[in-house]
């Protein structure tokens, strides 16, 4: 299996002040010539899209070709102009459309088992993608608003609920799996260890894992808990998409908050240096839907492309 996303290895801490050197990846092919900042749009439904809705208008992100996430096989040598260019982002996110973004629509969805083990998650070996964040980042409400169900994942007001691996097959070719959330202080020790554990040897031992979808409330300033999860990631060299949650919620500037944007922006410069090229990230939001197309869209390319690899 060809890895989607090789992240470069680096050291635990996030904070140091000298990053470790870089490594090649798969998607070190950025072009040396210059191209101006372009704003992340989406250009109008295409027939590689398959029944999700892209909407026209444009968002305010701004974002520099070297900030761009450019899918394996996707030339935009031919993409001369920013317009050109700025039609094929997706809005919200510095993701680039690739040919393999197809079959995104989710048709069905059922869940099948919960597990504690690697060993017993289902062993068909259909792709997946995990969805984990820091308890009450909005998780179940994200999963829920993506297959279009209020009560497939079950929400609560009490964080740390979801305690098993969770899967649930899509369209009966894919699965979306619900990982334990992180962080949440309230739960005994000896149970955060064991969530921590089984988590984190499912990313290391699952074939079938496509890409580690890391949500990140975006209401709030960056957690460092979020960022050394993020640097776990990296070092072990775990496909990773950032998917900023909340993105509806307006801080008052009077009481110094920060829009969602700006927090958006303040976590990637957090992580940046540790990065060789850009991660994948979207904005979103459950109460408006923001971002669940882009999503879909992207699990399908990323799919698509591991799929015929």
């Amino acid at each position: 299996m060809v890895m989607l996303l090789q992240l470069t290895r680096f050291q635990p801490s996030i904070f140091l002040t000298r990053p470790p050197p870089l490594c090649k990846t798969h998607f070190n092919f950025l072009p040396k010539f210059k191209i101006p900042i372009i704003k992340s749009t989406l250009s109008t439904a295409s027939e590689c899209t398959h029944g999700i809705e892209i909407p026209e208008e444009e968002t305010h992100v701004q974002i520099s070709l070297e900030k761009l996430f450019i899918p394996p096989e996707t030339d935009i040598s031919s993409d001369t102009s920013t317009l050109s260019l700025s039609s094929r982002i997706l809005k919200g996110s510095n993701i680039l459309l690739s040919k393999y973004a197809r079959d995104a629509q989710i048709m069905q969805a059922d869940f099948i088992k919960s597990s504690v083990k690697t060993q017993d998650c289902p062993s068909d070996g259909l792709p997946e993608f995990a969805l984990v964040g820091r308890s009450n980042v909005g998780k179940s409400s994200l999963l829920n608003s993506l297959v279009r169900r209020k009560r497939l994942a079950l929400t609560s007001k009490k964080p740390g609920k979801t305690q098993c691996i969770n899967h649930f097959k899509i369209n009966d070719s894919w699965y979306l799996v619900d990982l334990p959330g992180y962080g949440y202080a309230a739960a005994p020790q000896e149970l955060r260890i064991d969530w921590e554990k089984f988590t984190k040897d499912y990313f290391l031992n699952r074939p079938t894992l496509v890409s580690v979808f890391l949500l990140i409330d975006a209401s709030i300033p960056a957690k460092k808990i979020d960022l050394e999860y993020a640097s776990w990631l990296g070092e072990n060299q775990i496909p990773m998409t950032l998917i900023f949650t909340k993105c509806d919620k307006r801080k008052k500037r009077k009481n110094g908050g920060k829009r969602p944007e700006e927090n958006v922006n303040d976590f990637q410069d957090l992580i940046r240096s540790f990065f060789q090229t850009a991660p994948p990230w979207i904005m979103t939001s459950s109460v408006t839907n923001q971002g669940r197309d882009e999503i879909l869209l992207h699990m399908a390319q990323l799919r698509n492309y591991w799929l015929k690899h």
